[in-house]
C-alpha cells in the first residue's frame, strides 16, 4: 500500500523540488503541480508531488500517520487526540 506523505518544499528546481518530510529530505518531481515557492506543502507520492496542500491539511495527515505508526507499534491510542477534526466535541451539528 502506498500513502501520500506531506512534504514541504525546501528548494524549487527546474522540474523537481527538494522537499522535507517525516522521513527526511527527498527530491520530488513537480511537473504535475508546476513550480512552487519554498515553504509550500505538497503531497508526495511515489517520487512526485501530486497535490499542493495547506499547512492545516499537512498537519491532519501527519497526525493520521502518527496514529498509524502508534497502532503498528501496538500502542493504544486516543483517537480524539490524533483526529481532533473528527472528535465528537469538534463536529458541527448534523455532521458525521
Amino acid at each position: 500500500m502506498c500513502i501520500g506523505i506531506p512534504m514541504q518544499i525546501v528548494e524549487q528546481r527546474e522540474f523537481t523540488a527538494l522537499c522535507r518530510g517525516r522521513s527526511g529530505e527527498q527530491e520530488l518531481n513537480t511537473i504535475i503541480i508546476g513550480p512552487q515557492p519554498e515553504g509550500t506543502w505538497v503531497l508526495g507520492f511515489l517520487g512526485s508531488a501530486r497535490e499542493v496542500i495547506s499547512a492545516d491539511e499537512a498537519k491532519k495527515i501527519q497526525d493520521a500517520l502518527d496514529a498509524v505508526d502508534a497502532v503498528m507499534r501496538g500502542e493504544e491510542i486516543d483517537v480524539d487526540a490524533y483526529f481532533p477534526d473528527l472528535a465528537r466535541e469538534g463536529r458541527k451539528p448534523g455532521s458525521l
